[in-house]
């Protein structure tokens, strides 16, 4: 079991995955519904508007935003996601709800009940269509047909029911069409009862209720599970419906069973706590499942995936019977695949198209490929040489050597033998991690040529370059010499490695864990580590030396300096094999071959930008459509903000950041542009800070603030300029101003002029008599009427008068 997503929860009574989006709705014994998001594991969303108890059955809908509930409440109700709130209540059903369905193609709603009946609704028109009557105990559940107009039912009555449903399909169709038979001929149908849904087959053979009963998704099978213990396959046709054979093994009743949507398998599950997994062409148990505590009750299995969900009574898991992952590894323009059991040679420089080499061994169940690892050997360029490891019969291998440049289908001839571990060390062996822990090297013929104990307890093999060889104990990897016999260096990856790439020069490799990434050089040279929170999936190099990545839900990239950014998003995951002049080669999960262009330019920026590559960094910029907050803030934390100005088109922005980094004559480009008051202050205080009066003086103009730039002009010494403040503050008739320059110059005359305008008069003459200004003082002293002022006067007065600057 490759467990995806674990939950904890109240017990788990029903199940269902979105047909496209990573989602799972689990309906709690609580009342509970929870949406969960399996491929991060974690809680999206809670409904709660159904009362009194478990909520047995949930379903979504196959294109619509909707899914439906049934709860022991007696209500059916369909919920808008979306909305994240039900929409609608369906009310008929008087007794407990076990199951709900949607139909893939007509507006129906099927449930399933203990009030003996199964009801199908039009869930546009909000109605009951159809009420299926004929068992005579709890209906347990009840299923659409994937592709015909049936229905199949389980009830405690020890029977599984067929129903015909194609009159209220001909009915439903009419209706819609606008067409049908002549209304009397429908009102008399009505009248005398005949039905849209009619059963078909009654499948008797079990001893104790029925739980569960569902149809195959290609076949004419059935398959049911019960309190007696047993699962029993049926066969249908026209005519009759029949038992075909008998599945033991179960030890208490079975909850929950169901045919694989996509190999030959049937899965149950029971309340003896375990989830078994079954042949359905031998009819014989291939796996159990054993949990300790918790009883099973629910199973599903997603429609386009091989991902299956169960519930029990401490939650539920998501999880895979297989590996998903394609055998591939790519060698300059070759890439070596494994498709349908036949590996196959590609040439990546003229088609996604290749030839076939050999066949694998079959796999030992149906559940199972059994197949783990391939490896090409990259090293010899004068033949064909491959590895396939199979986790099989406690470990085995195939190595099939055939010529190079093949043209043509191939069978190459399989040399087998038993490893832990396989990988290619030179152009002519290999090594194999046995049993024992040893390491032998044998040669194409798949002779020992030596043997070797290694230096540390080593769990898995990996190629390491020439005559060298990777050591994975636990979370360290250590890199080991043949030829010298002795240990290069060793690094630690949390989580333990998976999988290890070279880059095609073999200058660098990058070390992938579940969650986390290390890449190094040659000689485990340690340059960049980083964890992602969901699963890393494959990688490549680049020629470059850029690692491309891809997770469940991203490709990403990463320099070996440890700058990274996301390329693009991933509808599903993809596993790439070779990253290749701005085009990445990938494989995907129905093992297909696909190439597409990859948008590199950021990355390749990023890279001429840490190779300080100028001209290459002036042509991204200028080819690239490179923008963006996130890339001005990168090459802020850089230090090149002269570079983010290009990218800039925004006058806010480049004001802002000029105004940051210091870069005074595009700040005042960017302010003019803009004409903002905010700005030209903004600006004027950086001007000041870096000491240039040039700016400063313009932008006092521009912003009418007269005292800042007389006191200015006074600090650089320019009298000429605050003779004319003065002059402008006298046009302004602002007497401060004019008072302010005029002792700003040292011109007491006009000191006393203003002081005597404004009614200031023993002031006036105070500032006369203290300067000697003797026109003034007979006319200041007549208006004082008498007033004796020559007592305020200091003894040793000076005229006041501006300081010389320091620097003109």
């Amino acid at each position: 079991m490759l467990v995806k997503c674990e939950t904890k929860s109240n017990r788990v009574k029903g199940l269902s995955f979105h047909p496209k989006l990573s989602w799972v709705l689990a309906s709690l014994h609580n009342g509970t519904i929870q949406l969960w998001d399996y491929r991060i594991g974690s809680l999206i969303d809670k409904f709660e508007e159904h009362e009194g108890g478990p909520v047995r059955g949930v379903c979504f809908h196959a294109s619509q935003p909707l899914f439906v509930s049934g709860g022991d409440d007696y209500k059916i109700k369909i919920w808008n996601y979306k909305l994240r709130r039900c929409i609608f209540t369906l009310l008929g059903h008087l007794d407990y709800i076990r199951t709900v369905e949607f139909h893939d193609e007509y507006p129906w709603v099927l449930s399933a009940s203990d009030d003996q009946t199964i009801r199908i609704w039009n869930w546009q028109s909000r109605s009951c269509i159809a009420v299926l009557t004929g068992h005579n105990h709890y209906v347990m559940c009840a299923h659409f047909h994937p592709r015909e107009d049936l229905v199949v039912s389980a009830s405690l009555d020890q029977t599984v029911r067929v129903w015909d449903t194609s009159g209220l399909r001909d009915k439903t169709v009419s209706i819609g069409g606008g067409g049908g038979g002549p209304p009397s001929s429908q009102a008399a149908g009505d009248v005398f009862g005949t039905s849209d849904a009619v059963v078909k087959y009654v499948l008797e053979g079990h001893e104790r209720g029925v739980n569960w009963a569902s149809f195959h998704p290609t076949l004419p099978l059935i398959v049911s599970g019960a309190d007696d213990r047993l699962i029993k396959l049926w066969r249908m046709n026209d005519a009759k419906a029949w038992e075909v054979d008998t599945l033991r093994g179960h030890f208490n009743n079975v909850s929950c069973v169901m045919f694989h949507p996509k190999k030959e398998l049937i899965i149950s599950n029971s309340e003896d706590r375990t989830i078994r997994v079954w042949d359905c062409t031998k009819r014989t148990g291939i796996h159990t499942f054993r949990r300790e505590n918790d009883r099973f009750w629910m199973l599903t299995a997603h429609k386009n995936s091989n991902l299956i969900a169960v519930g029990h009574d401490a939650g539920m898991v998501v999880f895979k019977l297989d590996c998903e992952r394609p055998l591939s590894m790519c060698s300059g323009g070759n890439l070596c695949v494994v498709q349908e059991r036949n590996v196959q040679l590609i040439d990546l420089d003229s088609g996604l198209n290749g030839y076939r080499l050999a066949a694998c061994r079959q796999a030992s169940n149906a559940m199972t490929s059994g197949m783990k690892s391939l490896q090409y050997n990259t090293y010899n360029s004068t033949e064909t040489n491959v590895l396939v490891y199979y986790t099989q019969d406690n470990g085995c291998y195939d190595l099939f050597v055939g010529e190079a440049n093949v043209k043509g289908d191939k069978n190459f001839s399989a040399k087998q033998g038993n490893a832990q571990a396989v990988c290619f060390t030179t152009r002519n062996r290999f090594a194999v991690l046995q049993q024992s822990g040893g390491i032998g090297i044998y040669n194409l013929d798949n002779e020992l040529s030596k043997k070797f104990d290694p230096p540390v307890a080593t769990d898995c093999i990996f190629p390491g370059g020439n005559n060298r060889i990777l050591l994975k104990s636990e979370e360290k990897m250590v890199l080991y010499d043949l030829t010298a016999r002795k240990v290069v260096d060793e690094v630690s990856v949390v989580g333990g490695v998976r999988y290890v790439v070279w880059s095609q020069n073999g200058q660098y490799v990058a070390f992938m864990s579940k969650h986390n990434v290390l890449l190094a050089g040659k000689n485990l040279e340690y340059h960049h580590s980083f964890h992602e929170n969901i699963r890393v999936k494959s990688g490549a190099w680049d020629e470059n030396g850029v690692f491309v990545y891809s997770t469940l839900s991203h490709v990403k990239y990463c320099l070996p300096n440890g700058d990274s950014g996301i390329i693009h998003s991933l509808q599903n995951p993809i596993y790439i094999v070779r990253v290749h002049k701005q085009h990445m080669t990938f494989i995907d999960r129905e093992q297909s071959v696909n190439r597409q262009r990859l948008n590199c330019t950021e990355y390749l920026f990023k890279l001429s930008l840490h190779q300080r590559k100028f001209s290459d960094v002036k042509l991204w910029i200028t080819n690239g459509r490179l923008c963006g907050n996130a890339m001005i803030g990168y090459l802020k934390r850089k230090g090149f903000p002269e570079v983010a100005l290009h990218f800039v088109k925004d006058e806010q922005t480049r004001f802002n950041l000029a105004l940051e980094y210091g870069h005074i004559e595009e700040a005042m480009t960017a302010a003019q542009d803009l004409d903002d008051v905010s700005c030209w202050n903004r600006l004027g205080l950086e001007a000041i800070r870096q000491g240039n009066q040039q700016i400063v003086e313009m932008v006092y103009q521009k912003t009418k603030n007269y005292d800042a730039l007389s006191f200015l002009y006074l600090i650089t010494g320019n009298i000429a300029n605050l003779k004319k403040m003065l002059k402008i503050a006298e046009m302004r008739q602002d007497v401060m101003s004019r008072f302010n320059n005029a002792l700003m110059l040292g011109a007491v005359e006009e000191r006393v002029k203003i002081l005597a305008e404004v009614g200031q008069v023993p002031l006036a003459a105070l500032t006369a008599k203290a300067h000697n200004l003797t026109e003034f003082i007979p006319k200041l002293e007549e208006q004082l009427q008498g007033t004796d002022i020559s007592a305020h006067i200091p003894s040793k007065a000076r005229l006041f008068l501006p300081p010389q600057p320091l620097v003109r």
